[in-house]
């Protein structure tokens, strides 16, 4: 047999290292645009930012965000992270604006206008329609001073700061701090609203995120599916049972359907004797076994499985005492949700 060749981790060239150089001084330059902002909001900046948050919270409309170039990008962003936290939001490209799109927005509505200079001749007719309007514009700017600035009602003032771009031109560090101050308003109407994520699962039914928000009753196994026996029955009838199903459990229930206990593998191996199939489940089932309800989300149910002392893979689904379903955690992972 041919000896395999030993690996060679290949050596760092010049061309290598400087990319990497080159990384660090851009997060280095975005980091203290961050930081900036961050020191801004202890002074004037909190002022406008608490204000701001004010007055989209008593917009009985919309919230129209806008821009151009990396700015529009970067609104773009923003309205849809506005919307997904439960803020009714859409994105406005401010040219296309001027040719028939002022019709979306409403006098109830709310404009937030990104712009790091402020001095864009694209925006001025949308400008014009909100003063015209009386609809309330937020500016997010580097120039308070500016045009934009002078129109809007409240204007976040961002600090200036160098861009990542050697030659300070590419937008860069700017649309980063312009992307965090649109975060940091929509995270704070979400806090100030007590928005939850169950209503969080509303609007993010699909992907990773729709699957870690899915429901206990979308994935659990209910009507005959569910191993059940009344109390009284054979051992025998219970093996039965359990074999059949398929959960290596089976829930054992009152006259009056409630349950009583739950009978699993391990309480087979505990209780394991030569008369084991002749005698009720009653002297083998744990009684007050743990239950879920329908409506806890996966991801809970996923963490209770976790964190059960002894570990456990299936769950009884209850309401109230009575059983309507079963999980078993090959439905949370089947479920996209681990």
């Amino acid at each position: 047999m041919a000896k395999s060749k030993p690996q060679v981790k290949p050596a760092v060239t010049d061309q290598a290292n400087e990319a990497v150089q080159s990384a660090l001084r851009t997060l280095d330059a975005e980091t203290s645009g961050i930081a900036a902002i961050s020191a801004a909001l202890q002074g004037p900046l909190g002022t406008a930012f608490a204000a701001a948050v004010g007055l989209v919270r008593q917009a009985k409309g919309r919230v129209i965000v806008t821009g151009l170039g990396k700015s529009g990008h970067v609104a773009r962003k923003i309205a849809a992270t506005f919307a997904s936290t439960g803020t009714p939001a859409f994105f406005v490209h401010a040219a296309e604006a001027s040719h028939g799109d002022l019709g979306m927005i409403t006098p109830d509505d709310v404009i937030i206008a990104l712009s790091w200079s402020g001095e864009q001749p694209e925006m001025k007719n949308l400008v014009n329609y909100s003063s015209r309007f009386g609809i309330p514009m937020i500016a997010v700017t580097s120039n308070a001073g500016s045009s934009l600035g002078e129109a809007a009602r409240i204007v976040l003032e961002l600090p200036r700061a160098r861009e990542a771009c050697p030659h300070n031109l590419a937008p860069t560090t700017s649309s980063l701090m312009q992307a965090a101050i649109g975060d940091a308003l929509a995270i704070a109407m979400l806090e100030g609203r007590g928005f939850t994520a169950l209503e969080f699962a509303n609007f993010h039914p699909g992907g990773k995120l729709g699957a870690m928000l899915k429901f206990v009753r979308d994935i659990m196994h209910t009507g005959d599916a569910i191993p059940v026996k009344p109390l009284g029955a054979k051992m025998s009838d219970a093996l039965v049972e359990m074999s059949t199903k398929g959960f290596g459990c089976v829930c054992i229930v009152n006259h009056s359907g409630e349950i009583a206990g739950i009978i699993t593998d391990g309480d087979l191996r505990r209780h394991m004797r030569p008369d084991l199939m002749t005698v009720r489940v009653d002297d083998v089932m744990t009684k007050n076994p743990r239950t879920i309800p329908p409506g806890m989300l996966a991801t809970e149910m996923l963490e209770t499985l976790n964190s059960s002392k002894p570990a456990v893979t299936v769950l009884i689904v209850a309401e109230g005492r009575k059983p309507v379903g079963i999980v078993h955690v090959h439905d949370v992972l089947r479920a996209g949700v681990a």
